[in-house]
């Protein structure tokens, strides 16, 4: 199965990376396979929408601050299609622009909520999440309203765990799902992402994926996939991941869109070479 699988060829290779200038902004909901560096991260992304469609309700940016040292990163799985999904990366895109310099994301992900909540007839809502690094510290915060817990893998302890809202400095509950509830608070946590630590966020086309006996993956299954992965950098990693999904199905057709984003803490390069 592994020998036949077809992966969509990279768009940068290994060692040869573009860096995602300031302001700018990578992302969507296209068939993609690219690999590109942040300020101290070097980011892999996958989306695959199901066949034959050549765009999906997974979404997902990349973006860096006007001085180089701040990324963000979002991932965001829309319920719907079409032009529903088109309005959602609009919006998203939009939001991730207007707050670009701004290091607290709950105001980005607060106005996702409430864009959803402004078109409420086409009963559309969305989990999320959304990534802040500062290349300086190495401080990630995070925010996930409704989305499957990333999973984080520590070089130092060669461990990996989920990361969730409780893993340090835990603010109150209250991510729900973006265009439920008007007024939903959305708490961010604060963790310590240190050099080869990596962080792995995917979609739940990739956990409800199924074996030839219809059993689910989930999401401590590829838990164990991860763990089973090489950790030398985030195309590996992601590569891996693949290979181990397509192993894990055998015959088993995907029945979602799959989106996997690797991040890997790499060392941080002098702001003023960032390329504006």
């Amino acid at each position: 199965m592994l020998a036949n699988m077809t992966l969509p060829k990279p768009e940068f290779e290994s060692g040869n990376l573009r860096r995602l200038a300031c302001l700018e902004i990578k992302g969507g909901n296209e068939r993609v396979d690219y690999s590109i560096e942040l300020p101290g991260l070097v980011a892999w992304v996958s989306c695959r929408p199901m066949a034959p469609a050549t765009r999906g309700g997974d979404l997902h940016y990349l973006s860096v601050c006007s001085q180089g040292f701040v990324s963000r990163i979002a991932l965001a799985d829309v319920a719907g299609h079409g032009e529903v999904v088109s309005a959602a990366a609009n919006r998203l895109r939009d939001l991730l622009r207007k707050h670009a310099d701004q290091w607290d994301q709950s105001d980005v992900v607060r106005g996702l909520n409430d864009s959803f909540l402004k078109n409420a007839g086409h009963a559309e809502y969305a989990t999320a999440l959304v990534l802040s690094h500062y290349s300086g510290t190495g401080e990630i915060l995070f925010t996930n309203a409704g989305h499957l817990p990333p999973i984080w893998y520590h070089a130092e302890t060669t461990q990996w765990t989920f990361l969730t809202d409780s893993t340090l400095y835990a603010k109150a509950p209250g991510n729900l799902p973006i265009g439920l509830i008007a007024g939903t608070p959305y708490s961010q946590t604060a963790i310590q992402f240190g050099l080869d630590d990596l962080l792995i966020l995917y979609t739940d086309g990739v956990t409800e994926s199924t074996d030839d006996t219809g059993r689910f993956l989930d999401i401590e299954g590829f838990l164990k996939l991860a763990r089973n992965s090489q950790t030398a950098s985030a195309s590996q990693t992601g590569q891996n991941l693949l290979a181990g999904l397509e192993a894990f199905r055998g015959v088993s057709p995907a029945t979602d869109d799959e989106t996997l984003v690797v991040l890997h803490g790499r060392p941080t390069v002098d702001d003023e070479a960032w390329p504006h």
